[in-house]
């Protein structure tokens, strides 16, 4: 344990040194973009590596072999997208790392059996915490939902009542015409 850490020192290390590679003349023509390419032109500066230049991908910036593909608290990394693989984590070796695709709702199953077994989550700083806020919040959430509720149903009970009178308006206004109907033509009659 003691020499992955200082193999995890060299590689902070080595990393902090290391440039960004960018593609030759990337910042000349936007179409270009920042990927890395390698340069293979006859004259290009920086395949030649002149002083002066950008660097160029090489093994010297790769980080020591041991100490690859390991966070850097020193445990390997394992994707974590449901309960069972909460429970497939070696304890003492690997670290979940919850998928970003994974729903609060599930997430929240993941880190109460990650406590439950002891297992390290890696992309979550403080398990306690963060559950505390999660309650929290669905329970302000909850709140929400009920007041948002609660005006629908009384808005919906003030719409049939309009309904309501809207049909006795016309239905009075109906009796109104037939009224008038008659009326006219009972007074054509005489």
């Amino acid at each position: 344990m003691n020499d992955i850490k200082t193999l995890l020192n060299i590689r902070k290390d080595i990393k902090s040194r290391k440039p960004d590679f960018i593609r030759q003349d990337s910042h000349k023509k936007a179409g270009l973009g920042a990927k890395w390419r390698k340069p293979k032109g006859l004259h290009a500066k920086m395949r030649l590596k002149l002083k002066g230049y950008r660097k160029i991908v090489s093994k010297g910036y790769r980080s020591p072999k041991l100490a690859r593909n390991l966070h850097k608290s020193g445990l390997t990394v394992k994707i974590v997208n449901t309960v069972r693989d909460v429970e497939k984590i070696k304890k003492g070796h690997e670290g979940g790392i919850i998928a970003k695709n994974v729903g609060q709702k599930k997430k929240v199953e993941i880190l109460k059996k990650a406590k439950e077994l002891d297992v390290k989550i890696l992309n979550v700083k403080d398990i306690n915490a963060y559950l505390g806020n999660v309650e929290k919040e669905m329970a302000e959430r909850k709140k929400v939902i009920k007041k948002e509720k609660e005006p629908k149903k009384e808005k919906n009970i003030a719409k049939k009542e309009e309904k309501l009178v809207e049909k006795l308006e016309d239905e009075e206004k109906k009796k109104e015409e037939e009224k008038k109907k008659k009326d006219r033509i009972l007074t054509k009659r005489v």
